[in-house]
């Protein structure tokens, strides 16, 4: 088990799909703003399924504020719906990525 000081214990982790509208609209990069925003790392990826692949990490209330923004209707494109879940953050990224 980790320790608990290694930085990863208050933060959570988002791991979300976002289904509609999203490709080749300015979604991935408008997710990027709102994460390094609130100062979350993680990466914003397309699928080949025409979704967009979002994982987010950081402190718990900023986490849950990227998503609220997710869903609120301001994105660019259309979210129809979006898929999350969330676990512990591992701690894995160093910045918010787009790919």
């Amino acid at each position: 088990m980790a320790a608990e000081n290694d930085g990863t214990a208050s933060r959570t982790r988002l791991l979300a799909r976002a289904l509609g509208r999203v490709q080749g609209v300015g979604f991935r990069y408008w997710a990027r703003d709102q994460a390094e925003r609130l100062g979350l790392t993680g990466a914003a990826l397309n699928e080949p399924d025409g979704t967009v692949k979002i994982v987010a990490e950081g402190p718990e209330a900023a986490v849950e504020e990227f998503r609220l923004a997710l869903e609120s209707g301001r994105t660019p494109g259309r979210i129809e719906r979006l898929d999350a879940s969330y676990s512990r953050a591992t701690g894995e990224f160093t910045e918010f990525g787009v790919g």
